[in-house]
């Protein structure tokens, strides 16, 4: 290596962290082709996700620019030597990658690439990808592999816990889409009841019409204006299940956003007032958004079916460079000292425990017959 021991265990050790703190795929991908460029001085670097149809799901890129990279074209193919590397499940290292029997050549964008170390990724017996590098920025020997065996083994290292990051990245990624169909679930259950409870209405208005057409038709038609007036508000729930009923779209709208449609569909659910603020709030990193997300959602619930709430306020507000939560409602509300007995079936555990996973903090403030406020800080990135 052209680095010292220190510089060189150094440079492991970045590679490594920064690998371990993404959770989402993109981002890992990323990190571990940027750690392997650099750790390997090499010009360009690239990792493939295969896909269970001859391509690759995902496929990153280090050392292209971003116009370079679109005029290069769709994702490559599992062929030559990146099949290799996928099917045959061995390291490459090549003097000319040009001159290797199984290279079929490349679209006239994409840069040239001379010497060549590539390896796949691998999960035990299975292999989730094919990390790979070219033109070593050193002088290469005549006739020789700009990339050295030490190259080679550093690599692998760098692979093996680029496998535990990837792995580790898909298993959050699959955990939160459990957590979004559970959501779903339970929107879904909610809007069950309210259109439920508006046909109930509507049929038996209908039946009183119905009764009233030969001896009351005024009365009749008063209460088919408010057969009409019922069979609106059933369309427009249906047409809330329809619009409302999505995944969790923290990624695409954010935390305000997201909290501000899910309370307009729960307002309109329930007979309880349910409203929102969000005053100077900035947005935080992921895994802080998600806490606030699912401690709001826990909260809610518990005030909506436990609590018998007539009003239930959320607000959301900046406080230093993090935010705080607050969830408030005019319910039954309990006694906090026999959280022991009440704490888990109000999911109040594992709403500390979100809180705490994210360096926050989670109050209860609440009392029989004075309904419950709930507050979670959390700091800042």
């Amino acid at each position: 290596m052209s680095h010292g021991p220190r510089s060189g265990l150094a440079a492991v050790s970045s590679a490594l962290l920064a690998m371990s703190r993404h959770l989402e795929t993109r981002d890992v991908l990323k990190t571990i082709v940027a750690s392997a460029r650099e750790l390997l001085d090499a010009q360009y670097a690239a990792l493939g996700v295969p896909d269970d149809h001859g391509g690759f799901a995902q496929f990153v890129v280090d050392g292209v620019s971003d116009a370079q990279w679109k005029a290069i074209g769709p994702l490559p193919r599992q062929h030559g030597i990146l099949a290799a590397m996928l099917h045959e499940a061995r390291p490459e290292r090549l003097a000319d990658v040009r001159r290797d029997p199984r290279f079929e050549g490349w679209p006239e964008a994409h840069p040239d690439l001379v010497d060549f170390l590539g390896l796949p990724i691998r999960d035990g017996d299975e292999v989730i990808g094919a990390l790979f590098l070219a033109n070593k920025n050193c002088p290469r020997p005549e006739g020789g592999c700009g990339f050295t065996e030490e190259d080679e083994e550093l690599l692998a290292l760098l692979a093996q816990h680029a496998a535990i990051a990837l792995t580790n990245a898909r298993l959050y990624e699959r955990s939160r889409e459990l957590t979004i169909t559970e959501e779903r679930s339970r929107l879904a259950h909610e809007l069950h009841d309210a259109v439920s409870q508006k046909l109930f209405s509507l049929r038996l208005t209908a039946q009183a019409a119905a009764a009233l057409v030969d001896r009351d038709p005024a009365r009749a038609k008063g209460e088919l204006h408010q057969v009409a007036a019922l069979a609106a508000e059933a369309a427009d729930e249906l047409r809330a299940a329809v619009v409302e009923l999505r995944p969790a779209a923290l990624d695409e709208d954010g935390l305000i956003a997201t909290l501000r449609t899910q309370i307009q569909v729960l307002d309109r659910a329930h007979s309880a007032r349910v409203t929102f603020t969000g005053a100077g709030y900035r947005a935080l990193p992921a895994a802080q958004e998600e806490a606030v997300l699912r401690v709001a959602q826990e909260a809610l619930h518990n005030a909506l079916r436990h609590a018998r709430a007539a009003h239930v306020d959320v607000s959301v507000e900046r406080r230093g460079c993090g935010a705080v939560l607050r969830v408030a409602d005019d319910g039954d509300g309990f006694d906090p000292a026999a959280v022991g007995r009440a704490g888990r079936h109000l999911g109040l555990v594992s709403m500390r425990d979100r809180a705490s996973g994210v360096g926050g903090t989670l109050t209860v403030e609440s009392a029989p017959g004075k309904g419950t406020t709930i507050e979670m800080e959390v700091p800042g990135g």
